[in-house]
């Protein structure tokens, strides 16, 4: 009798996995086309074919005007012998690692915080995401107000601060890092908030029962735990203020002189307004370059070290 069931369950479904049935699997990934699609050829146009059209152009003398002729490397052979170039790759370098490891370290710490068991937590995590959606360049302004007019009056008594820094070439760079860390760190601080509450609260109720201290959790238990957020954390820091820009239109324009200028001002300011199209389109491939290198090596060091942890 079961054999029986069994055989006419088959016969049924069988009948059920009619032709229509089959055709509409089959035309199932072919209606996915149809949504992917218009993000493919979108994505081409504005993004894949500027692309090719700059490479092309940075073997060329175009000055974003006019005629042009092929050259060759010659702007690429020409980029690594300007000294302006190579201090905005300097200054950016400086700059990126600077940045990176002081959001890092304030975005944890404050997200540590916000994950502890505090009054009106929600409303504080709110807060701290704020600079997140604000734009920079208004925020920028307001910093400059800051660091021209109210901390020489409120910090007459230190030297560093007596005059506008922003007009320092020795110190200007440290106001840039303080806007763009500021405005950083809340989505580091989401980040690391995500992490935190991937850990049970059993493994520190068991490390406190053990004697270990706070210091010894974190060492033992969180920052390993965390170590994926950590990565993905640093890698998108470094390369977001690599290609820093707005926080040094905002304060200082690339001053003074040309302290503060980055690789992404650069390339603006030769590429659009200095008659410099494609020598600075050169400078933007290998830009790419480095940044996509840099990147590939972070995620093999740091994914190293979560194996080790």
């Amino acid at each position: 009798m079961a054999i029986l069931t069994t055989s006419t369950v088959k016969t049924e479904q069988a009948a059920g996995d009619s032709a229509p049935s089959r055709q509409r699997r089959k035309l199932a990934p072919r209606a996915f086309y149809w949504f992917v699609w218009p993000a493919v050829i979108a994505f081409a146009l504005f993004h894949t074919l500027p692309v090719i059209i700059g490479i092309f152009f940075s073997f060329t003398n175009y000055a974003g005007y006019g005629t042009w002729d092929f050259v060759g490397i010659a702007n690429y052979v020409n980029i690594f012998r300007d000294d302006r170039v190579l201090r905005a790759y300097g200054f950016s370098f400086l700059f990126a690692i600077v940045a990176t490891v002081i959001t890092n370290a304030i975005s944890l710490a404050i997200a540590m915080g916000l994950n502890a068991k505090i009054k009106a937590r929600n409303f504080w995590r709110g807060v701290y995401f704020v600079p997140y959606i604000l734009a920079v360049l208004v925020v920028g302004y307001v910093f400059q107000f800051l660091f021209s007019n109210s901390l020489p009056k409120i910090l007459s008594g230190i030297p560093l601060f007596r005059d506008n820094i922003l007009t320092s070439p020795e110190w200007a760079w440290t106001a840039v890092v303080a806007l763009a860390v500021w405005q950083a760190c809340a989505f580091s601080i989401i980040i690391y908030l995500a992490g935190l509450q991937t850990i049970p609260a059993d493994i520190y109720e068991a490390a406190s029962i053990d004697g270990a201290t706070a210091a010894r959790q974190f060492r033992s238990i969180t920052f390993p735990l965390i170590s994926a957020f950590f990565t993905i954390n640093v890698v998108l820091s470094l390369k977001g203020f690599l290609q820093v820009f707005d926080p040094i239109i905002a304060l200082t324009n690339g001053g003074p002189g040309t302290s503060t200028e980055s690789v992404t001002m650069l390339i603006f300011r030769g590429g659009f307004s200095g008659g410099e199209f494609a020598y600075q389109t050169a400078n933007a491939v290998i830009f790419f370059i480095v940044i996509t290198i840099v990147s590939l090596l972070q995620f093999r060091v740091l994914q190293r070290r979560e194996a080790d942890f």
